[in-house]
C-alpha cells in the first residue's frame, strides 16, 4: 500500500476517510500513519481499529497534536482491556501510554489525564505518574478526581512537592481527611489554604481552624471561605467578626447554625458597623482629631518613635497612622493605603522614611497591617534596600491618583 498514500488519484480527504474507517485494512492504516498530511495521520490516531504498529509510528509523530489524539484514543480503551497477562493488545496499549505519559509536550500528557482522571480501571502507576507531573493541567485533574489516590498518596505528593501548585490541587479534592488537611496547612501556602477553606467537604480540626482564623487578618482572601465554613465553632465566628468586612459580618450573623448568644453578639457588632458615623471633627478618636494630635506633637518636638510605639501599644490605629504620616511627610491616605493593602514592605518603608527603627516597624505592621507573626518583616536593620523603600513610599503617595 505504499501506493495508497502516494497515489495522486487519492485526495487528502479520501485518505482521511480511509484513515478514520474502522474497516480499513490494517496494512493501509499502518501506511497512512506515515502520511505527509497531518490530517490523515490525525484520522488514524483517532481510529480505535488502528493496529499496534500504526500506534507505535504515531507515538513518535513529529506533530504533538497527533500524539495527543493518539494518547486520548488509547486512554479511552483502558476500561475495555483484558488483564495484561491475557491480552497482547492490553500490553501494547499500556506500553504505548507509558511512553506517551513521558512525552515532552504538555498537551500530550494532559490528553491522557483528561481521559483517565476519574477512571477506576486506570493503571495505578500511570495515575501516580500523572499526579506527580509538574504541569498543572496534567496533574490537577488526576489529583482532584482519581479514585485510585489514597490519603497516603496525597501525603506523599505534599511531602515531595514536585510543583508549587500541587498543594492547591490536593486542597480542592473532595472528602479530604484531617491528616491531609493538616499537611496542607503545614505547607503555609496561602493559595492552597484558600482552596482548602473553600473545600466544604474537607475535614479540618477545630484547633487548626482557630489557628487559621488567627492568621486570617493578614489574608483577606481567606475571609469569605471561613465565613461560609460548615460547622464553624463559636470562638472562630467571634474572632472572624473582628476582622471581616461589614458585608461578610452580615453573612456571618445570618448563619443559622450558630448558637443564639453568638448570633446576638454578631448582630450587635453588625449594628455598630452600620450605625451612621458622626462628622469627623465631632467623633472622639476621629481621624481629624488624630491628625491634630500628631501635628501638635511635631510642633512640640515630641513626635518620636516612642510616641508611635505608645499609640501602637494602646491599639490606637488612627493616632498611630497619623503620627507615622506626619513623621514621614506623607498624606495620611498613603499610610491608610499601605494598611489596606496589608503590605509589610510598604509599612516598613514608611517607618524608614519617618526616621524610626525596626522595633517601631514591627508594631506598625502588626497594628495597621494586621499581619500575623509569620508575615511581619523583622531584623535589626531594615530588610529592604533604600531604593526599594523609596519606591514603596513614592507608590503610596501617588497610587491614589
Amino acid at each position: 500500500m505504499s501506493g495508497v498514500a502516494a497515489d495522486t488519484a487519492l485526495t487528502e480527504s479520501a485518505r482521511v476517510r480511509l484513515g478514520a474507517a474502522a474497516d480499513t485494512d490494517p496494512q493501509v492504516l499502518h501506511a497512512l500513519a506515515a502520511d505527509p498530511a497531518v490530517t490523515v495521520r490525525a484520522a488514524v490516531a483517532m481510529n480505535r481499529a488502528a493496529p499496534a504498529d500504526a500506534h507505535r509510528r504515531l507515538a513518535a509523530d513529529p506533530d504533538e497534536r497527533v500524539r495527543a489524539l493518539l494518547a486520548r484514543t488509547l486512554s479511552a480503551l483502558i476500561p475495555g482491556l483484558a488483564a495484561p497477562a491475557r491480552s497482547a493488545l492490553t500490553q501494547h496499549v499500556l506500553m504505548t501510554l507509558a511512553a506517551l505519559v513521558e512525552d515532552a509536550a504538555e498537551r500530550v500528557r494532559a490528553a491522557i489525564a483528561e481521559v483517565v482522571r476519574d477512571m477506576p480501571q486506570a493503571p495505578r502507576d500511570l495515575i501516580l505518574r500523572l499526579a506527580r507531573d509538574s504541569a498543572v493541567p496534567v496533574s490537577e485533574p488526576v489529583i482532584r478526581l482519581s479514585p485510585l489516590l489514597a490519603p497516603s498518596d496525597l501525603l506523599a505528593l505534599l511531602a515531595e512537592a514536585p510543583a508549587p501548585a500541587i498543594a492547591t490541587s490536593v486542597a480542592g479534592r473532595p472528602g479530604l481527611p484531617e491528616a491531609v488537611t493538616e499537611a496542607i496547612v503545614a505547607t503555609a501556602d496561602a493559595d492552597a489554604i484558600t482552596a482548602l477553606l473553600a473545600n466544604r467537604s474537607a475535614a479540618i480540626r477545630e484547633a487548626t481552624l482557630d489557628a487559621l482564623v488567627a492568621r486570617a487578618a493578614g489574608h483577606a482572601e481567606w475571609h469569605r471561605p471561613l465565613v461560609h465554613r460548615p460547622a464553624l465553632p463559636a470562638r472562630a465566628a467571634r474572632a472572624l467578626s473582628e476582622i471581616v468586612t461589614t458585608e461578610l459580618l452580615g453573612q456571618l450573623a445570618r448563619r443559622g447554625d450558630l448558637d443564639q448568644e453568638v448570633t446576638r453578639d454578631l448582630q450587635r457588632r453588625l449594628d455598630a458597623h452600620e450605625r451612621p458615623a458622626l462628622p469627623p471633627d465631632q467623633a472622639p478618636g476621629s481621624a481629624a482629631a488624630a491628625l491634630r494630635t500628631a501635628l501638635s506633637l511635631r510642633e512640640q518636638g515630641r513626635l518620636d518613635e516612642e510616641a508611635v510605639l505608645a499609640a501602637a501599644e494602646r491599639a490606637d490605629a488612627r493616632l498611630c497612622a497619623a503620627l507615622l504620616a506626619v513623621a514621614a511627610g506623607v498624606p495620611v491616605a498613603a499610610v491608610e493605603r499601605a494598611a489596606t493593602l496589608r503590605s509589610a514592605k510598604a509599612l516598613v518603608s514608611l517607618v524608614w522614611k519617618a526616621g524610626f527603627g525596626m522595633r517601631c516597624a514591627g508594631a506598625v505592621q502588626a497594628l495597621l497591617g494586621r499581619l500575623g507573626p509569620a508575615d511581619v518583616l523583622r531584623g535589626e536593620g531594615f530588610p529592604l534596600s533604600a531604593g526599594e523603600m523609596r519606591w514603596q513610599v513614592d507608590f503610596l503617595r501617588h497610587a491614589g491618583g
